[in-house]
């Protein structure tokens, strides 16, 4: 979707104020054999930022995936966010001797390392010469570093601009996140580079705590991207959330709601035509107003009726017989406190919300 949203954003971004702030939610599909946790049909939740160049696009986006996830009852026993820094790495791998295109098949490697772990670097050493004992040594320390003091200590034997530069934003963004008390939820892990090659900054993935499930979320800057696209120059930061893997997550921890579709009044109609056309009106007064109305689409007995009420959950019965009828009423049955009471026909969609109102107190 980003691309997308990048031309979409790109063609109206000098009319829009800044920052832009934009989600969206809608299905997708991707050309692939199905697995775990990745279907060829998706829903995807996406929030983006344009126009702020700064880590307080990050510490807005990231404190918002936190929070999105949070309010499915997750907590930071259950997932985390793993958060990296494609430029730092371009930084770190220059100051030890790596071109840009020996950097970028650097970061396929590292893209593939927790999965293939030495065996990743064999598509880059096959394009570019094996790496020396100590080159391999110096790009899995920096794989190792989990914390800013880590951080901070690996990059102290290199100076210039832009490594302090960087270093002071990753201050403020984690400084930013523990303000807002997320702490407990962010791990720095430069494991983490993101596949796709637009990426431009920090990147970041939200993943279950037991390791068992594909990242739930994804995203990271994509400062060059609108641009790229036919747009103006405008910096850029999102994530994306799939519902797959979220709602494996949610089913391990027993979260997942249980959807009923159940009926809130269940009609019940006589054997005739007057009565089947009084009804009719009444049900569909009640559907406009939002309430779950079932009927019988053929004559039935009342006995089968009232069955079927219940078999459908609903918690009130209108009756519309014949002598209620003739009396210019409709019969109103609470199926669970087993009461019932009469009320005129032009009184039946007051009554239902007068009803269920009460039962919401």
């Amino acid at each position: 979707m980003t691309p997308t949203v990048c031309r979409l954003v790109g063609a109206k971004a000098n009319a829009l104020k800044r920052p832009i702030k934009w989600y969206s939610i809608a299905e997708f599909y991707r050309y692939e054999r199905a697995q775990k946790g990745r279907e060829r049909a998706f829903f995807q939740y996406n929030c983006d930022i344009f126009g702020e160049p700064g880590p307080e696009a990050e510490i807005e986006l990231i404190a918002l995936l936190v929070q999105s996830i949070r309010a499915f009852g997750l907590g930071s026993d259950d997932f985390y966010v793993r958060l990296s820094d494609r430029n730092l790495w371009f930084y770190y791998l220059e100051a030890i001797g790596f071109g840009e295109v020996q950097t970028r098949g650097i970061l396929g490697a590292i893209d593939k390392y927790e999965k293939m772990g030495a065996d990743a670097f064999k598509g880059y050493e096959e394009s570019f010469g094996v790496l020396t004992s100590r080159q391999k040594e110096q790009i899995t320390a920096f794989l190792g570093v989990k914390s800013l003091p880590a951080l901070e200590l690996a990059l102290s034997a290199f100076s210039g601009e832009k490594i302090n530069s960087r270093l002071a934003d990753w201050r403020k963004l984690l400084g930013g996140l523990s303000a807002m008390g997320l702490s407990d939820y962010i791990e720095v892990d430069f494991g983490v580079v993101r596949g796709l090659a637009y990426y431009t900054g920090f990147v970041f993935e939200a993943f279950d705590r037991k390791g068992e499930l594909r990242a739930i979320a994804g995203g990271g800057r994509y400062d060059d991207l609108v641009q790229k696209l036919g747009g103006p120059p405008l910096p850029a930061v999102g994530f994306a959330i799939g519902d797959v893997t979220m709602g494996l997550l949610l089913e391990q921890r027993g979260l997942m709601p249980s959807f009923a579709n159940l009926a809130d009044v269940y009609v019940v109609i006589g054997e005739g035509g007057a009565e089947r056309a009084a009804a009719f009106g009444d049900i569909h007064a009640l559907r406009a107003d939002g309430f779950r109305v079932d009927y019988p689409l053929k004559d039935l007995g009342f006995g089968k009726q009232f069955k079927a009420a219940t078999e459908a959950g609903a918690k009130l019965a209108l009756i519309y017989g014949g002598n209620e009828l003739a009396k210019g009423v409709v019969k109103i049955r609470d199926l669970t406190a087993r009461t019932e009471m009469e009320i005129p026909r032009d009184q039946v969609a007051a009554a239902v919300r007068d009803f269920f109102s009460a039962g919401a107190d």
